[in-house]
């Protein structure tokens, strides 16, 4: 005899009931004459066979195109993506959507052959971390844009660029090359000399390779750095920074509101890494930043030609929209 959960007109029906008439599953059982356990398996059998299915439309997907278009006019820029920032989320469920947004951006932006420029850093660790999976890349090359040679962690988390470099040639496919030196060296001598080695100035031909960098955006005066944490500058380096007109950093590298790096040298010029005069040059330089705190670094970024795509949250592009009017008045 003939299951009821195979009879494909009872099936239908008890979907119907249920999912249409909004029947709960015992009102179900008892319209029917069957038990509520048959009801329940009867819909999961519904739902096996196609005869029910289930569409969820996520009402975060705001359309933010002409928001978009507009920064990408006053900004100059290839390519702009916001993501919704809702006052009701955390701050880490605000920031875990503009990640996975990034993510998803970066495998489509990327092709077969691009050669990668990786910044340190938190942002570009929570892009590569979010739990989504691709198809993998066969051609790619990540390169390391500063040293990262050292036992350092935040907050548990090895964020440096050789890591980086090697966690996204793991999650998009493709290979790596690490910057085998310390990002932050004590004298400016020291780093020139270090760079002359043959076993570490491999890495500027890498640099000249590169068609794409993406990179996070810093702010010099928030109260936790990431270079605090990191220790690769001192809070006394950093309010010196800050008083000498830096607004943002990438690339452990300081610049101010109009993307100039002079007045930071006594920093910057210590630093093992892809100087920014260079990354100027590369054809695509996706930044990525979120919160109304990182529109001014973000403005000193595109202006210094430092990021010319860039992934943000809406609350900071408002922001810029607003410094862009007030510009303008």
């Amino acid at each position: 005899m003939k299951k009821i959960v195979d009879d494909e007109r009872l099936i239908y029906k008890v979907c119907c009931l249920y999912y249409q008439d909004d029947m709960n599953q015992k009102e179900v059982g008892d319209y029917l004459g069957i038990s509520r356990s048959s009801v329940l398996r009867i819909l999961r059998k519904g739902r096996e066979m196609g005869i029910v299915t289930i569409e969820l439309h996520n009402p975060r997907f705001y359309d933010y195109g002409d928001m978009e278009k507009t920064l990408e006019r006053v900004y100059g820029l290839k390519d702009v993506v916001i993501v919704e920032s809702s006052v009701l989320d955390t701050r880490q469920e605000t920031a875990s959507y503009m990640f996975g947004k990034a993510a998803d951006y970066l495998h489509s932006f990327f092709k077969e052959g691009d050669k990668i420029g990786v910044a340190m850093g938190r942002t570009l660790n929570n892009v590569v971390s979010t739990n989504k999976v691709y198809e993998k890349f066969n051609d790619l090359l990540f390169v390391a844009l500063e040293g990262g040679i050292s036992q350092i962690t935040v907050d548990g988390t090895d964020i440096q660029g050789n890591e980086l470099a090697r966690k996204y040639a793991e999650k998009f496919g493709g290979t790596y090359s690490q910057f085998l030196s310390p990002a932050v060296f004590s004298d400016k001598k020291v780093l020139e000399y270090f760079m002359e080695e043959k076993a570490v100035n491999y890495i500027l031909e890498d640099f000249k390779k590169l068609n794409v960098v993406v990179a996070g955006i810093g702010i010099p005066d928030r109260v936790e750095h990431t270079l605090d944490k990191a220790g690769y500058i001192s809070a006394r380096e950093r309010r010196s920074l800050v008083e000498h007109g830096a607004v943002g950093d990438l690339c452990l590298q300081f610049y101010d509101s109009n993307g100039d790096t002079d007045g930071f040298g006594f920093f910057n010029d210590r630093v093992a890494a892809m100087r920014l005069e260079d990354i100027r040059k590369i054809p695509s330089k996706i930044g990525i930043a979120g919160g109304k705190r990182k529109a001014e670094a973000v403005i000193g970024a595109i202006r210094g030609g430092y990021v010319n795509v860039l992934i943000t949250d809406n609350e900071c592009a408002k922001r810029l929209i607003e410094l862009a009017e007030k510009s303008e008045k």
